[in-house]
C-alpha cells in the first residue's frame, strides 16, 4: 500500500513559518561556488557586512593582532556552515576587507 498524500485543504499555507527559531539545524552554505576572505588586518569591525548579511553568516573571531583603527579585539569572520558566497559583504565593505575566491574543492 501507497502512503496517503495530503490534500490541498490539508497543507500548511505557502511561506508560513511553523517552527520559528529552526534556520539554524539547515546548513545551506555547501553548495556556493565563491566564498569570502577577510583580511582582519584591514577589518575595522564596523559591522556593515553583518548588517547586510542574508544568511546571518557573519560572526566575531579573535584579532591575532590589534588593529590602530579598531578599538575591538575582534574582527568579523564567517561561518561557513551559512554563508551562500552571495558576495553582499564584500561589495558593501567600506574599507575592502573582504574579497571573494573561489570554493575549493
Amino acid at each position: 500500500m501507497s502512503a496517503k498524500w495530503p490534500t490541498w485543504k490539508e497543507l500548511p499555507l505557502g511561506a508560513t513559518i511553523l517552527e520559528p527559531g529552526n534556520a539554524t539545524e539547515y546548513h545551506t552554505g555547501e553548495w556556493r561556488s565563491m566564498r569570502p576572505k577577510t583580511d582582519e588586518n584591514v577589518c575595522i569591525t564596523c559591522g556593515v557586512c553583518w548588517l547586510f548579511c542574508p544568511d546571518s553568516s557573519r560572526k566575531l573571531a579573535p584579532r591575532q593582532k590589534k588593529h590602530p583603527e579598531s578599538p575591538y579585539m575582534q574582527y568579523y569572520d564567517f561561518d561557513f556552515n551559512y554563508c551562500k558566497g552571495c558576495g553582499i559583504c564584500a561589495r558593501e565593505c567600506p574599507t575592502g576587507a573582504i574579497v571573494m575566491v573561489a570554493e575549493e574543492g
